[in-house]
């Protein structure tokens, strides 16, 4: 009996074995962590550990930064008074859909079309911009819905506002806006 458990250990210890050596050839080779490892052995003196901290960009990577981004890129357009550059953060597609006035309109040519009429045509401006009271509430991983109220000041002081509820969605060129529903005050 004795016999039969030396011989068992023995099969076992030999494929024990022979599992940690074939681990060892299929891991990356990375350093091995000097808290894992007996006293003595530290990483190799050319190793420089990876950085423990997220860096800046990748924590304001997440989803409602870059929807903040988009929206701080429309104030930057309007306030320079580049329309088109303004438009960018809207679904280019005739699927486009904005409310505002009791009026529907549908696409992003119409949407230019309605922005061009109201504040770049004789006798309009666009007056400087300001978003504020921004809710962004992610609905998945692809979509999100954002609240918030505009500010637009005009050159003759007068300022216009109102609430808006705009639809984003994550297209593989970031985020944009594929519903804004605006109203005035």
């Amino acid at each position: 009996m004795k016999t039969l458990f030396r011989l068992l250990a023995a099969l076992i210890c030999t494929l024990v074995m022979s599992l940690e050596a074939i681990s060892q050839q299929s891991a990356p080779k990375s350093p091995p962590s000097p808290i894992s490892q007996p006293a003595g052995r530290f990483w190799p003196p050319d190793y420089k550990k990876p950085a423990e901290k997220p860096t800046p960009a990748a924590t304001s990577n997440t989803p409602a930064a870059s929807i903040r981004a988009v929206l701080d890129a429309q104030v930057a357009a309007w306030n320079a008074g580049k329309l088109e550059e303004f438009m960018a953060g809207y679904w280019r597609s005739p699927k486009l859909t904005f409310f505002s006035g009791g009026r529907k309109l549908s696409g992003w040519d119409a949407t230019l079309e309605r922005y061009r009429k109201n504040y770049q045509s004789e006798g309009k401006e666009m007056g400087k911009l300001k978003f504020a009271d921004l809710d962004i509430q992610l609905l998945g991983a692809s979509a999100a819905v954002v609240r918030g109220r505009y500010e637009l000041t005009m050159s003759d002081g007068k300022e216009l506002s109102g609430l808006y509820t705009l639809l984003f969605r994550k297209f593989t060129d970031g985020w944009k806006i594929i519903h804004d529903h605006t109203s005035s005050n």
